[in-house]
């Protein structure tokens, strides 16, 4: 008997309440397992997605919001700008990590004291904000500056360049002294001569190279985001006249897990059961190979175990493995369980893209074929990362409309009007529904930046859900995917703005 004929009914809905919530990824999952959903979100084109799809949405940057103007909200979810940290262990990089674990550090001394106040908290808090942006102002002027010395930079190589001309340098010697002087090289040892002609350029060099690294120890000031739901959970907590979020989740790229790991220690303090996992998506069914550092927490006294991965992870080639060709589902969701019941074989972007067809017709029909992304591999900008049709794709980001798709064994191109993928395939190798709709610009960009809805419903059923038996668990996310292949976008939603608060649910008012 099908575990979609046992489904318990959907558990009492939550509110949530979601931070740089983007096009939606979270939010169409959290619909389908029958939860309310809010999302702030400040890009344009991300919020005209979100409207098309009937997502409920403020706009504007999360910082001109507070926890405190939503106190119906009941969970946090998030996945805060990830820019600064995506080098880390690489100077600029290090300094932001290392910069938010200080800040996180300083918030998380205040509020462990015994009898601390809001007075208290609240000043700690509009301290590191004024430093961030004292920082970001800081960063502004140095930029403009920067801005003059490239403009004088640029003057100087046309003044250059004319000289050489009026001497009659040959073109080769030009190209290359220009070549040398834009990559701030100095001059080959046959162009020595001309030292006393670029001497104001270099100097301008050494000027720019200076602001540059002041820049790099300031920072990027979207380094402060990070703090943000943090922020809003101690808000929630210690603020009087406010309830704490019952529950809290928030993902990011691999490299945030020590700023996850720094929140667990406050969230422990508030009162919150916690959980870091790093998932890999395909792992969870999703059609696609993909890291993603999750932050998971609880209100209470129930512990959150790891969230159980349901498929294999991917390996290369020459190693064994299972090739995805079983299931009725696009994305398979029937898990193991737990008597160690052998997982499913990741799922293949052939099996998810014809599944796609069967609701959407008028999607490409292609022969069996090689993706050639558009990054290079092992340091080669020439070197080309390629994955076979067979398997999960690799890492979707805002790029994926300029990878190539090629004849498997050929490689010669496809077609041009299959030669690509279209944004709803993206989207399926996400995990959105096919008919989700992408609106406003750049569309590949916001496909990449979103949390895979597949890998969010089964965090969100796991930590929302724990009363359920794993019967009832299995049974509840086997409907919900199928929920979500099936999902059609609802009436649009007007996206609101700052202030515009009366009769919305999650404000009260």
């Amino acid at each position: 008997m099908s575990h979609i004929e046992n489904a318990p009914p959907p558990p009492a809905g939550f509110r949530i309440l979601d931070l740089f919530a983007g096009p939606g990824g979270l939010d169409v999952a959290a619909d389908v397992l029958g939860y309310q959903v809010t999302g702030i979100e400040w890009d344009d084109d991300a919020c005209a997605t979100r409207e098309a799809a009937g997502m409920d949405t403020f706009h504007g940057d999360v910082r001109q919001y507070s926890a405190a103007l939503f106190p119906h909200a009941q969970v946090l979810t998030g996945g805060p700008p990830c820019q600064t940290f995506t080098v880390a262990g690489h100077g600029a990089g290090r300094r932001a990590l290392d910069d938010v674990l200080g800040y996180i550090e300083r918030l998380h001394a205040v509020v462990r004291k015994d009898g601390a106040k809001w007075e208290g908290i609240s000043r700690t808090w509009r301290e590191i904000t004024e430093e961030l942006e004292e920082k970001a102002a800081k960063a502004e002027r140095i930029k403009a500056e920067k801005h003059k010395v490239d403009a004088l930079r640029a003057v100087e190589r046309k003044t250059i360049k004319k000289s050489l001309q009026e001497r009659g340098s040959s073109q080769e010697r030009i190209d290359r002294v220009l070549k040398a002087l834009r990559a701030s090289r100095d001059l080959a040892p046959e162009d020595a001569d001309l030292n006393d002609l670029v001497a104001q350029y270099s100097s301008l060099g050494a000027v720019l190279k200076s602001l540059k690294a002041e820049l790099e120890k300031l920072g990027d000031e979207r380094t402060g985001l990070v703090l943000q739901p943090l922020w809003w959970v101690i808000e929630r907590s210690r603020r009087p006249g406010l309830e704490p979020f019952e529950a809290v989740v928030l993902e990011q790229v691999p490299a945030v897990m020590p700023v996850w790991e720094k929140y667990t220690e406050v969230l422990s303090t508030l009162g919150y059961r916690t959980r870091t996992q790093l998932m890999f998506t395909e792992a969870f069914g999703v059609p696609q190979t993909r890291k993603r550092a999750v932050l998971m927490a609880r209100l209470g006294e129930t512990e959150i175990p790891e969230v159980t991965e349901t498929h294999e992870r991917y390996r290369p080639r020459s190693m064994p493995t299972r090739a995805s060709t079983e299931g009725t589902l696009l994305w398979d969701a029937e898990e193991a369980g737990p008597d160690r019941t052998p997982k499913k074989a990741w799922v293949s972007m052939e099996t998810a893209l014809k599944k796609a067809r069967s609701i959407a017709p008028d999607l490409p029909d292609r022969p069996a074929f090689t993706v050639v992304s558009n990054y290079g591999t092992g340091g080669d900008p020439g070197a080309r990362g390629e994955r076979d049709h067979d398997a999960p794709s690799a890492t979707i980001t805002g790029k994926v409309s300029r990878n190539r798709l090629v004849h498997k064994d050929t490689k010669e191109d496809l077609p041009e009007e299959c030669a690509r993928f279209t944004f709803a395939e993206a989207g399926v190798l996400q995990t959105f529904p096919v008919a989700y709709p992408w609106s406003g610009k750049d569309q590949p960009q916001q496909i990449g930046n979103a949390v895979p809805p597949l890998l969010a419903l089964h965090v969100l059923r796991h930590v929302l859900e724990p009363e359920l038996s794993d019967e009832q668990a299995r049974a509840r996310l086997e409907q919900a995917v199928a929920d979500l292949e099936a999902w059609q976008p609802g009436e649009r939603v007007k996206v609101r703005k700052h202030g515009e608060w009366e009769g919305h649910p999650l404000t009260g008012k």
